[in-house]
């Protein structure tokens, strides 16, 4: 039942909550409150462009929160990942806002609360987009509430006169007001799971090791984005190429006075020189000392007080992730026309001898050169970092994995990066899903994957075995979800015996402690990744129901 302003209790009118800076009204539907566009922080321009978020300035009387608020600045996508991926513009300054989805819009419920951090290589993507409506976990009796932060040179531009990391002090920020707003609208501010994917994966990484962000969530869900750190050179880089093509000095107050909109496009012009394949310059995390004080992963696979250690975690990836950032430009063709060529380019971003190859190619013998390399250059980024994680973590707080295997209907793209999330929010039906996962997505694996979610968020226990030195993975693809022993566990071996050096990261914002939690080093850090799970086979790959 809705709490309206005067504290009576009804559904014949608009639900409406008060806030730390003023009352908001939004809509019931489908018999759930919806609020959106609820500011957490000022507009971040003017005087407080690139700067860290403030609070917002209070109102009087009610602010109608039925519709998104105004979205980040970004570039759009181009052609090929438009036509697959939703990211809707809604124009204005006060982009700092948030949504929330509530059975229980008002004090007392003390409800789980998930909140949701997008991803889109820390340069597009916003809460807008349609797969991330909340009414299918409000329904499931979990508040959801997704944020907007801000992105590309805005919130990650690297600057001798302004504090990096805006656009992850925004998330912070965001988080600081569900601690101080959430039980107004039916949450629990001690049941909080921080769940995001690709860059909002990387996100929850860096919260999870910042001492900033202790006590602020309880649980957590990184989807196909491993905690890590970018190299400051490769995002100063990125700053300094836009500042000559703009012929302005590389300083935040130069970019400031900047038209937005010439910003955005130099920011895209700039972005054509790096690419998830060819590496470059990009926008990433840094270690700033402060919200960041040391690199996320070894942090996290060192543990105390910096790994996070009483937060649960559930951990995941598609088995081919890689296909998104190939099939769309017509890349898997040109990779496998190059054949030893690309395996050598491979080789050389990851630091790693021919062995590692070869031994892709005596477990996967009829496979193409495009996936030899997209599933090693993926192993060694994503799922290499994230065994390591689940490994480290103590025995009083587990961790849960999971890999999403069904293929998308969409010819080429596989189970590709991005795909699960339509089946996460039990959103499939959308017509946006639908371009990433073709027509006729299985509503039964939503209904599987969606309940493991609330489920994790609600218990703290997704409904399958937690990991232990036999590697358990549930499986989300073709059929029931089940769970395997050791899916990965023969390609990820090939990597053991690796000592490496620093790599350039393969994908836009990323650069990512890898291997080993004894002695961590840093590797590439992406989002695609790759393959289908093996069959059974003795000693490795046990299924499991």
């Amino acid at each position: 039942m809705a709490v309206d302003a005067v504290g009576s209790v009804s559904r014949t009118h608009d639900p409406v909550v008060s806030t730390p800076y003023g009352a908001v009204r939004g809509r019931y539907e489908d018999g759930i409150a919806v609020f959106r566009g609820i500011p957490y922080a000022a507009p971040p321009f003017g005087a407080r462009r690139f700067r860290p978020p403030v609070p917002p300035e209070p109102w009087d009387g009610v602010r109608d929160a039925g519709e998104f608020g105004p979205t980040p600045p970004k570039p759009p996508y181009s052609e090929a990942y438009a036509r697959l991926l939703a990211d809707p513009v809604v124009p204005g300054d006060d982009c700092l806002n948030l949504n929330v989805w509530t059975p229980e819009p008002g004090p007392g419920a003390r409800l789980p609360v998930m909140v949701w951090i997008h991803g889109g290589a820390l340069t597009r993507g916003s809460s807008a987009v349609p797969v991330y409506d909340g009414h299918a976990f409000a329904r499931d009796g979990v508040v959801l509430v997704s944020i907007n932060y801000r992105l590309g040179v805005e919130g990650y531009g690297l600057f001798p006169d302004a504090p990096p990391n805006a656009g992850l002090r925004d998330q912070l920020a965001a988080l600081e007001w569900v601690r101080e707003s959430i039980a107004r609208f039916g949450g629990d501010p001690d049941r909080v799971t921080v769940f995001g994917e690709s860059a909002g994966a990387i996100s929850i990484g860096a919260l999870l090791a910042s001492p900033r962000a202790q006590g602020l969530f309880r649980r957590a869900v990184l989807q196909s984005g491993p905690p890590e750190a970018s190299e400051r050179d490769k995002v100063r880089r990125m700053v300094r190429r836009m500042a000559t093509r703009l012929k302005v000095p590389a300083t935040a107050r130069a970019f400031a006075a900047v038209d937005r909109a010439l910003l955005l496009r130099t920011q895209a012009d700039v972005a054509r020189l790096s690419s998830p394949v060819l590496g470059g310059p990009a926008f990433g995390i840094v270690v700033d000392g402060d919200l960041v004080p040391r690199d996320p992963m070894e942090a996290l696979l060192e543990g105390g007080a910096g790994g996070a250690p009483d937060v649960e975690l559930l951990l995941g990836w598609t088995s081919e992730e890689y296909r998104l950032w190939l099939a769309p430009g017509g890349l898997l063709e040109r990779v496998d026309r190059l054949g030893p060529v690309a395996l050598a380019g491979a080789m050389a971003r990851c630091r790693c001898g021919h062995e590692v190859p070869r031994g892709y190619r005596a477990i996967h013998p009829r496979a193409g050169t495009a996936d030899l390399v997209g599933q090693m250059v993926t192993d060694h980024l994503l799922r290499v970092p994230l065994h390591r994680l689940a490994d480290a973590r103590p025995p009083r707080t587990p961790a849960y994995v999971y890999e999403f295997a069904w293929p998308s209907n969409v010819p080429g793209l596989g189970a590709c990066h991005a795909l699960e999330l339509g089946f996460v929010f039990d959103t499939v039906q959308v017509p946006q899903a639908a371009q990433l996962a073709g027509p006729g997505a299985p509503q039964e694996l939503a209904d599987a994957m969606h309940a493991a979610w609330v489920r994790f968020a609600v218990e703290g226990d997704p409904g399958w075995q937690a990991w232990d030195a036999s590697h358990p993975v549930r499986i989300f693809g073709a059929g029931a979800p089940h769970t395997v022993l050791g899916p990965r566990d023969r390609e990820l071996a090939l990597w053991d015996t690796e000592s490496g050096r620093p790599g350039d990261p393969l994908s836009s914002p990323e650069s990512t402690p890898s291997p080993r939690p004894r002695r961590p080093r840093r590797v590439m850090a992406v989002r695609p990744s790759s393959w289908p799970p093996l069959p059974p086979r003795a000693g490795g790959g046990r299924a499991r129901p």
